[in-house]
């Protein structure tokens, strides 16, 4: 039966000459050993032949299958891209070495930065305002280069320049726009503070409106109020958007103070010319870092420190000569959520960047497992570390998350384009969530993924040169800037429970979120007891399968969630029913966000318009839904939604397509089109890689 059911899966190889064929038989039986174990029976010997066939036939194929699948992947602004890693390939003074101090390497990263605009030409603050998927494409190749590059660029452009631009009115943008562009005024974003970080809204900084002078007056009220990890600060910014509480004298009850919430200042901190730092303003350096030494991160602290009334950034409040506030929005809350709103582009960003992150160490590992042999059956040749099922088990389900993660996020920065453009509240609001989860799931997933590919690579893991110990070190805060992740998640499902609730009103779902319309009938009625036990291949490989098991999980996290807080709020209050549920909110807020990613992986496969290379991104696909289901079986058994029969095909399915992804793994890493500058790890070169690596030390 095993025989008979694996043939229909692969078919025959033919055009095979004998040496192939011999080579083939050899192969297939080291495979047995490890697809069947060592007292596989005849019909397990027909698995492993059918599956060497199968690799015949891809493998004639193999450089044309990459060039085919790298031309889809590319996005629009890949010429672009190039373009960088051309000027940094031709700048062997900016490249980042293996081994330098952090001075050094501050030193290096503002070099870096100050040539991709000077020299190379690049106007990122431009490409944001007009472009941002451009922009995005430009941060990414930077990131590529080395992190810290990224980061820095990201704190000038997406945040001191993105809060101008976003924040500001037009008078900023005529005052500061082209001086941050051209990198005449690098500048620092000055939200966190050492007692507050993601609550935002409890900021203690305070900006005092001063209706003699026309002057705000900003000040650091104790040391929990310093201002703390401030990229740019410690070294290069020259001013910085500092967030603070608008304080109006005698306008409150009673005459007093009046505190207006949350807003945004520019407060210079250094001289223009001299580069000293001004009157009022106390800086000093963070530090050495667990990574991204090249970002020179501060702690600033204001005493009394004067700036013009018009430094407000006032899109969103205003306050007048005479110190009337005024506002669009009626509340602080609102007004502080239009602001937050408006910084989004931060977490688009780092979750775009993460997966170039994952994608470089996923090439890494599976260069080197292809490249790397280790044992074998009894006197016969050693194998390749990925043709066991172990290895195969730990890197390919992270290979097809990475091309999952790809679509993803060209999804989430075409929205935020869109939303630039129309400023729709609506796709604002989709964007903010969908940002929020993206960010949270994607730098998750890829912190725990770097850790796999060292692993998965042994010794040479471990050696500086092949970059997994920087990697790691360097994304590693990716998962606590511009959002702690666990904060983020909630966001998620705070928006999830609103919509839901909204549906009891009569209300509509976003357009995310339109398949939650049927949570109420189609996913939460009973399973349906014949579907639950079909195994076929064909229905497991079929994508409405996949996805509706993807939302039916949701949706029962969904009303199950909001049914435990309604109980709960009655005898801890809405506060303590949420961290009652804390863990089960955060499952909810994963859920929903896997259920968007392989939502857009399938309608990526379905718009590829060359067969051969959509057969390929559906065999990835199938292997990232059916990984992820069995990942959470339990959930799906639990409630019936899979029969035990169907959950040991799933497991026994997803354990195939693994194998058979290995079978073209290295034409998916080379699809990513990522240059050896990108690279540089000698064991994850294309060619040569272990003569790269004993040259390295030194033979």
């Amino acid at each position: 039966m095993a025989a008979t059911t694996t043939t229909s899966r692969s078919g025959g190889g033919g055009g095979v000459d004998e040496d192939d064929r011999t080579a083939a038989m050899r192969r297939l039986e080291i495979l047995s050993h490890h697809l069947q174990g060592p007292s596989g029976g005849e019909g397990e010997e027909g698995l492993a032949l059918a599956g060497c066939a199968g690799r015949r036939r891809v493998a004639a194929g193999g450089a044309d299958a990459a060039a085919a699948l790298s031309a889809y992947l590319r996005g629009r602004h890949r010429d672009t891209q190039v373009r960088v890693f051309e000027f940094f390939l031709s700048r062997p003074d900016l490249q980042t070495p293996v081994e330098m101090s952090t001075a050094e390497h501050r030193d290096l990263c503002f070099r870096q930065l100050c040539a991709l605009v000077r020299e190379a030409g690049v106007r990122p603050l431009s490409l944001m305002a007009n472009d941002p998927a451009e922009y995005f494409a430009v941060m990414e190749a930077a990131g590529g280069v080395d992190i810290s590059l990224g980061v820095k660029f990201g704190v000038q452009y997406s945040l001191w320049g993105g809060s101008i631009i976003n924040l500001g009115t037009k008078k900023h943008r005529d005052k500061f726009f082209e001086g941050i562009d051209k990198l005449d005024y690098p500048g620092c974003f000055a939200m966190t503070e050492l007692h507050h970080g993601s609550n935002v809204q409890a900021l203690q900084t305070t900006a005092t409106f001063d209706p003699v002078t026309d002057e705000f007056i900003i000040n650091t009220p104790n040391d929990g109020a310093i201002k703390w990890w401030i990229g740019n600060a410690a070294l290069h910014g020259k001013f910085a958007t500092v967030f603070a509480r608008l304080i109006l004298p005698l306008q409150g009850k009673g005459g007093e103070p009046a505190d207006m919430g949350i807003h945004a200042f520019i407060v210079p901190i250094r001289d223009l010319e001299t580069h000293a730092v001004l009157p009022g303003i106390e800086i000093n350096d963070c530090g050495h870092k667990i990574g991204l030494n090249g970002v020179d991160n501060g702690a600033l602290r204001f005493r009394s420190v004067r700036i013009p009334r018009d430094n407000l950034l006032n899109r969103f409040g205003d306050v007048s000569r005479d110190g009337k506030y005024t506002s669009s929005l009626p509340t602080i809350n609102k007004r502080f959520a239009a602001t937050l709103g408006e910084l989004v582009g931060g977490r688009v960003g780092i979750a775009y960047s993460s997966v170039g992150v994952l994608k470089v160490s996923v090439t890494i590992a599976v260069r080197y497992a292809l490249l790397r042999q280790q044992f074998g059956p009894p006197k016969k040749p050693e194998i390749s570390v990925l043709d066991y099922q172990s290895h195969q088990h730990k890197l390919m389900p992270m290979l097809a998350s990475s091309y999952a993660f790809h679509f993803a996020t060209l999804y989430l920065v075409d929205k935020y384009s869109e939303m630039k453009k129309t400023n729709d509240e609506d796709v604002m609001a989709d964007v903010h969530v969908l940002s929020s989860g993206l960010k949270a799931y994607i730098t998750s997933y890829t912190a725990k993924s770097i850790s796999v590919c060292r692993e998965s690579c042994g010794g040479h893991g471990y050696a500086a040169v092949n970059r997994f110990g920087a990697l790691r070190n360097d994304h590693d805060i990716f998962q606590t800037f511009e959002g702690d992740n666990t904060v983020l998640l909630q966001q998620v499902a705070g928006d999830l429970l609103k919509q839901y609730q909204e549906k009891f009103k009569g209300g509509t779902f976003s357009a995310t979120w339109n398949y939650l319309r049927d949570s109420m009938g189609t996913y939460l009625s009973q399973p349906n007891p014949v579907t639950s036990r079909w195994e076929g291949e064909d229905h497991l490989r079929d994508p409405n399968f996949q996805l509706d098991a993807f939302r039916y999980r949701t949706s029962r996290l969904l009303h199950s969630v909001a049914a435990r807080l309604q109980k709960h709020s009655k005898t801890l209050g809405g506060f303590g029913a949420w961290n009652r549920c804390l863990n089960h909110l955060l499952t909810l807020a994963e859920s929903h966000i896997e259920s968007v990613i392989l939502a857009k992986f399938i309608e990526a496969v379905k718009r590829c318009p060359d067969e051969k290379t959509r057969e390929l991104l559906k065999l990835v696909c199938d292997l990232y839904a059916l990984d992820r289901i069995w990942k959470d079986i339990g959930t799906y058994r639990n409630v019936d939604y899979v029969a035990p029969n169907k959950a040991k095909a799933i497991h026994k399915l997803a354990d195939y397509l693994s194998y058979q992804v290995r079978l073209v793994a290295q034409e998916l890493v080379d699809a990513f089109d990522l240059p050896d500058l990108i690279i540089r790890a000698p064991i994850g070169m294309q060619s040569e890689a272990y003569a790269q690596y004993t040259q390295h030390v030194g033979f």
